[in-house]
């Protein structure tokens, strides 16, 4: 018996709230009926005009916008997989994901699509891509336009997928090498919808602003959760913390998730006041390491406001633990963790040899649950190796204290060993962020002929403020041991360079210092 479809959420939530706002995205409103008569009419045209199969690949690169969650909910529905692209790619990047997924028609928005055009004629292989379909306007190569697609398409409830159905893939970042496709199944974004909703909770009155990008996994929540509660959805097309604090403001946001870079970006902007956020009821954030200054301005400027953190990761459909809002008012020790296992999710820390170690003490967090990816996109060998021993290894740093909280300490591959002494970079950033005169810092691994490595800070200012090499030592001193301490401080003016998931590029900042040596760290 299927019970983990998205038809089973969506559906009795339009019978519920027919009337009721869905999605505002600019002047474009939507009524949970109006929504649901486009899904269903771009569900059956994606089958009858265009040839895609459920078991098809068929790409978005776009803004966020109410045709991309269309989109996500005609997948859902079984219209076929979706292929979510990040918009930050570069031109191989983007040729390689097309020729590996097997993509056959992709969304563009006016924005992309050129750039897509200019991949499919300068590629040296030919592509599956037989059609490129425009959403919204613009003078921009492409074979039809999303309206003319839906325009007198049937209007009938697509039959419902199997559990076991792929229904999602989405490329990881690529770290290092090639992109990998992380294929997940109903089932798996399903369960992990109802993990994030029973610890965060969704509701009728709920306005949730989606502001992270509808590529990210981190957006899965808001893209599948607050239309099958009854929620209003507002969306921006791409983050800017003016355009989002408008629309914080204008529809009474309630509840939103970012990353605290987008965070920081808001409470440094010149029109920041804390009254303009005074709707917001929760916030979400995760995605990268919180800086503490960022956490102790949010929980200090709104003390109503509930404050969680998620984290996770693409292959578990994003969410494996919450740190919750009692945690967070609590303060202590915890509020340094990422919480707890969400129900459902178990979490085990290995070493090397893949032994679980003692409590306390820090090794590769691995889990185990319903919600992960079925398999890297035609890479055996990867999926293999992540699930080596039936369990994820997920590549984060991190021990468990003896009530199962999680702290994470870095990543494993951002790890600086500094003769034999092993330094976590978030550690050190948490504390440089502290410094008034600091607005971005990063910690990465340089080469050091003594050390092997040197732990090396690279920091923005906040405007108008300066500072010196000198005094974040000494700032750093007073609360890390001193082979924590960086012993070289870059400043810059620019901003740090960002991932379309708004996460700092350290392999950016490390490329510098290492081409030139026979190894490297990122």
């Amino acid at each position: 018996m299927k019970e983990l479809i998205y038809h089973r959420s969506l559906l009795p939530a339009v019978d519920r709230y027919s009337d009721k706002t869905l999605i505002i995205d600019g002047g474009y409103r939507a009524s949970y009926a109006e929504h649901a008569d486009r899904v269903f009419r771009l569900s059956n045209a994606l089958k009858d005009r265009l040839g895609v199969a459920r078991s098809d690949r068929f790409a978005v690169m776009a803004l966020n916008s109410h045709q991309y969650l269309e989109l996500y909910h005609a997948a859902f529905l079984g219209a076929g997989i979706i292929n979510p692209l990040n918009l930050r790619l570069a031109g191989a990047e983007l040729d390689y994901i097309l020729r590996n997924s097997g993509t056959g028609v992709i969304f563009a928005d006016a924005y992309f699509a050129a750039a897509i055009q200019q991949v499919l004629e300068s590629s040296e292989e030919p592509h599956s891509v037989r059609s490129v379909v425009l959403i919204g306007e613009g003078d921009v190569p492409h074979d039809l336009t999303y309206e003319d697609l839906i325009d007198g398409a049937d209007s009938a409830v697509p039959e419902e997928p199997e559990e076991e159905d792929p229904v999602v893939l989405m490329y990881t970042g690529g770290t290092t090498g090639l992109p990998k496709g992380v294929l997940v199944d109903n089932r798996a974004e399903m369960l992990n919808l109802y993990h994030i909703a029973i610890v965060f909770g969704f509701e009728d009155e709920v306005v949730n602003l989606i502001q992270t990008p509808m590529f990210h996994a981190a957006t899965m929540g808001a893209i599948l959760g607050t239309p099958s509660s009854g929620g209003t959805a507002v969306s921006i097309p791409m983050f800017d913390p003016a355009g989002a604090m408008a629309l914080i403001e204008a529809h009474g946001v309630t509840q939103t998730v970012m990353v605290p870079t987008m965070i920081g970006m808001m409470l440094q902007h010149p029109d920041f006041s804390p009254n303009r956020l005074n709707s917001v009821k929760q916030l979400l954030y995760g995605a990268s390491p919180m800086p503490a200054a960022i956490l102790d301005t949010i929980l200090s400027t709104w003390p109503e406001m509930e404050v969680l953190q998620g984290y996770g990761m693409t292959e578990c459909s994003a969410v494996l633990t919450m740190l919750g809002a009692k945690e967070h008012r609590e303060g202590g020790d915890r509020l340094r963790s990422a919480g707890r296992a969400v129900p459902g999710v178990l979490l085990s820390i290995r070493d090397e040899s893949g032994t679980e170690v003692a409590t306390g003490d820090t090794g590769e967090v691995w889990a185990k649950g319903g919600n992960f990816m079925q398999e890297y996109w035609q890479n055996p060998t990867a999926t293999a190796e992540a699930f080596k021993g039936g369990w994820y290894h997920t590549g984060d740093a991190g021990y468990l204290d003896e009530d199962g909280y999680l702290f994470l300490v870095d990543r494993v591959k951002d790890m600086i060993v500094t003769g034999g002494e092993n330094v976590y970079s978030a550690e050190v950033e948490s504390v440089i962020s502290k410094h008034p005169a600091v607005a971005q810092v990063a910690v990465i691994g340089i080469p050091h002929d003594t050390w092997g490595e040197q732990v090396h800070a690279v920091v923005v200012c906040a405007e108008g403020a300066e500072t010196s090499e000198e005094e974040i030592q000494a700032f750093a001193r007073e609360s890390i041991a001193g082979y924590k301490v960086p012993k070289s401080v870059e400043f810059r003016s620019e901003p740090l360079p960002l991932s379309g998931a708004m996460k700092v590029l350290k392999r950016e900042l490390r490329a510098p210092y290492w081409e030139e040596h026979g190894r490297g760290v990122n």
